[in-house]
């Protein structure tokens, strides 16, 4: 709690040059983007913690075509091992990946496997969404997750079914461009497009201006909020990696929307420093119900034929506590927004709906995101 305090405070000193980003933390490069790849395999040597092969028909086929690609025919055998498990193979190949480089991958069983635990994923070809094999996954399985039972207890903490290799891929083929080294095409180039990761029509223009002071006027345009288009002038000695690799140096502040995030599963509340409220009185009380459950045995008289029964007792009490009113001032910042919530002892779920009222009543000039 002292380090979260600590941290807030040196954020609310902090100076508006720190505030700014630089441009490389705040855009993608068009044509530089990472790939998805996507495998499915076998991993064999578990403690008799993978697939039913009775269950998992789809694990008894793949083991069986397996082993007759070593020579070894299984068609007619009844196999009823537990040691292998059917898994898809996932990760993610990084722009311009050579060939030799490797690559993280994460296991994920999908059949009725319960651990992964000490298991080896055999040679699995990792392909793309145009099924193009890019990669192949081979290795040791590193699960964070474990299991343990007991004749009267179990306990399983994290995922057991999932796991990561590291470096677990080796990259196949190279970069399929044009025919000539990408990273040529790219220095190339007269111009390239910078696609915003939080699009904005403030935060481009903001991007476009500091280019152009650095570089020269003309050398940047923000075509959308999005979108803010790179030129190489005729002046500029190098090429377009060159001019890229300073341009992603400068630093830009983003114009951050008001905008409140709330997750009402754990009680999360985010807000923009762009949130202002207009003056606007708040009323909150807590009502507590409580319901007690005391049931008393009734038995009969000694020697009597009577039978003991249950008779339920309920006692019910309701507290309210008293009603707190406090009033916002028009346009109050988001500090001044927070201290008078918290200074009337509001919860964060109260605060969520005290939030919500705030928006229907149309003083919140911020736009509320449920997720």
């Amino acid at each position: 709690m002292r380090l979260i305090i600590a941290l807030l405070a040196a954020l609310s000193f902090a100076t508006p040059a720190l505030a700014s980003s630089r441009i490389k933390d705040m855009i993608d490069v068009e044509d530089v983007r990472d790939n998805h790849l996507v495998g499915y395999g076998l991993v064999v040597g578990l403690d008799g913690s993978g697939d039913s092969l009775r269950n998992a028909a789809f694990t008894n086929q793949s083991l069986n075509a397996m082993l007759e690609h070593f020579n070894v025919n299984t068609r007619d055998a009844n196999l009823n091992t537990r040691n292998v498990a059917a898994v898809m193979v996932t990760a993610s190949l990084p722009a311009f990946s050579s060939q030799g480089s490797r690559i993280d991958v994460t296991v994920s069983a999908i059949g009725d496997a319960s651990s992964l635990q000490g298991g080896v994923l055999i040679a699995t070809p990792l392909f793309d969404s145009q099924s193009r094999a890019w990669a192949v996954a081979q290795g040791s399985l590193a699960v964070g997750g474990f299991e343990a039972a007991g004749d009267g207890a179990s306990i399983t903490r994290g995922v057991p079914t999932s796991g990561r290799i590291a470096n677990g891929a080796l990259v196949e083929n190279p970069f399929e461009g044009s025919g000539i080294d990408p990273w040529a095409e790219i220095a190339n180039r007269a111009s390239l497009r910078l696609s915003l990761r939080n699009p904005d029509f403030t935060t481009a223009r903001r991007m476009a201006d500091a280019i152009n002071a650095y570089v020269g006027p003309g050398s940047a345009r923000a075509t959308n909020p999005s979108t803010v288009t790179l030129q190489r002038p005729s002046h500029f000695d190098g090429d377009m990696i060159d001019l890229l690799s300073e341009v992603e140096q400068l630093r830009v502040e983003a114009d951050i929307p008001a905008r409140i995030i709330i997750d009402e599963n754990t009680g999360t509340i985010v807000m923009g420093e762009n949130v202002r409220v207009s003056t606007v009185a708040i009323a909150q009380g807590n009502l507590t119900i409580t319901v007690t459950e005391s049931p008393i045995a009734s038995q009969p008289a000694p020697f009597s034929e009577g039978e003991t029964v249950v008779l339920p007792r309920t006692d019910v009490s309701v507290t309210e506590d008293n009603m707190q009113l406090g009033v916002l001032e028009e346009s109050v910042s988001l500090s001044q927004l927070v201290d008078g919530l918290n200074a009337m002892g509001v919860t964060p779920r109260d605060m969520i709906t005290i939030l919500q009222a705030i928006k229907a009543a149309g003083a919140l000039q911020a736009e509320i995101e449920v997720l």
